[in-house]
């Protein structure tokens, strides 16, 4: 089962972890419109391969993408735990949830 992660959890995480990786999952073209303030884009159909090639499997991992609608950060989520990454959380709330609690995105 996918852990997931509040809004003011990932705040914490954000300001508080060294290791932290947000990883926005949609296509590269709505991550250039606007994305999580230090995230990084891989999309989901090559998460697999780019997250081996660049985490360690004990680094902690959110996984978001456009809102609680949205299914490609679940989805996500549950590749990284399949390929044997133990600390993968899905920020359901996504790019939307983050802006309605008030937080910057960047572009």
């Amino acid at each position: 089962m996918v852990n997931t992660i509040s809004t003011g959890e990932l705040e914490d995480k954000m300001e508080n972890s060294e290791d932290l990786v947000v990883i926005d999952v949609l296509d590269e073209e709505y991550f250039e419109e606007e994305h999580l303030p230090g995230a990084v884009n891989i999309p989901l159909e090559s998460i697999a391969v780019e997250a081996r090639q660049r985490f360690d499997e004990d680094q902690e991992i959110v996984v978001y993408c456009k809102d609680e609608m949205c299914t490609a950060s679940p989805t996500a989520a549950e590749k990284l735990e399949k390929l044997g990454f133990e600390n993968v959380y899905d920020y359901e709330p996504g790019t939307e949830g983050w802006k309605e609690a008030g937080n910057e995105v960047e572009s």
